[in-house]
């Protein structure tokens, strides 16, 4: 046997990374968005946190890439930042901030705390993880209908259009997209009555194990993938055989996978490195806006 037919094994350092960046780095961003609660100022620790967590991501993933081609340049960074700044950007804080908290000013029974069943008695970490597991039932039939439904794939495509997996197109989503989903999650929310920190506390939730989800790191997950959304099970969700990508549409958590049959994962073989969609998608950010309005067959 030839030196370079051995595989050489981990060193326990990467080890111990592989197996602690994922539920660590969420606890880290979890507890530094919590201190900004506790100074009154949630929005500026939120961000902190979340810039904290793209250096630690955008470092791993040069030192220890799950894929090393996903590494390379494929000519679409300004495209995903574009289309992060205009789905997440413009449509969060349209919507959420001005539509949302506008008219619950206008909407009396809404703007009054006791409006709906939301249990606001119960500690904020309760109300967290119970906005979580709610709101996902939204989320996730936002996310299938948008597999499932022809006329609603087009805006997700340019979605699924990517070739790799890494912390920038975290955020590369059509703004139809982008609204379809904010309106169905947080409308089961605001129907229940759920206070704006819950909200805030969500949003901040679903942004860090968005990004996580996403990375180009080699991550080991073990019953954590049984559970959440982690970049193991992500990874085959953008698999371009649909029986392979027709799974795993929880953002957070996988409970309404497995209710619904779902959730996908297999330690068999590895997720697909060619990634995408089997249509050609055009490599500017404005074409990409504009494709899936035009007439298709």
């Amino acid at each position: 046997m030839t030196d370079s037919s051995i595989i050489a094994a981990p060193s326990p350092l990467r080890s111990t990374v592989a197996w602690t960046a994922w539920p660590g780095l969420l606890a880290v961003c979890v507890a530094i968005t919590a201190y900004g609660f506790k100074v009154d100022h949630p929005a500026l620790f939120f961000n902190v946190a979340y810039a904290l967590l793209a250096i630690c991501l955008y470092t791993l993933e040069r030192t220890m890439p799950h894929e090393r081609g996903w590494n390379e340049n494929d000519g679409q960074t300004f495209a995903n930042i574009a289309h992060t700044l205009t789905s997440k950007g413009v449509v969060q804080s349209l919507v959420i901030f001005s539509a949302v908290i506008g008219l619950t000013v206008y909407i009396t029974p809404v703007a009054q705390p006791g409006y709906g069943i939301w249990p606001r008695a119960w500690p904020m970490a309760a109300q967290v993880v119970l906005a979580v597991v709610v709101a996902e039932f939204g989320f996730y039939w936002a996310h299938r209908i948008a597999h499932e439904w022809p006329w609603l794939w087009r805006f997700h495509a340019v979605h699924h259009s990517v070739t790799r997996l890494w912390i920038v197109n975290t955020g590369r989503f059509h703004f139809v997209d982008s609204f379809k989903s904010i309106l169905i999650g947080m409308a089961i929310m605001l129907a229940l009555g759920a206070p704006m920190e819950v909200l805030t506390w969500l949003s901040a939730v679903t942004a860090f194990i968005g990004m996580l989800t996403h990375c180009n790191v080699d991550m080991r997950f073990g019953p954590l993938s049984w559970w959440f959304n982690t970049p193991e099970l992500h990874r085959w969700h953008h698999s371009k055989d649909l029986r392979e990508g027709n799974k795993n549409y929880s953002e957070n958590i996988m409970l309404w996978d497995h209710l619904f049959g779902t959730y996908y994962n297999t330690r068999d073989y590895r997720p697909p490195a060619d990634i995408g969609i089997n249509e050609p998608m055009p490599p500017g950010f404005l074409q990409q806006l504009a494709w899936p309005f035009k007439k298709r067959a």
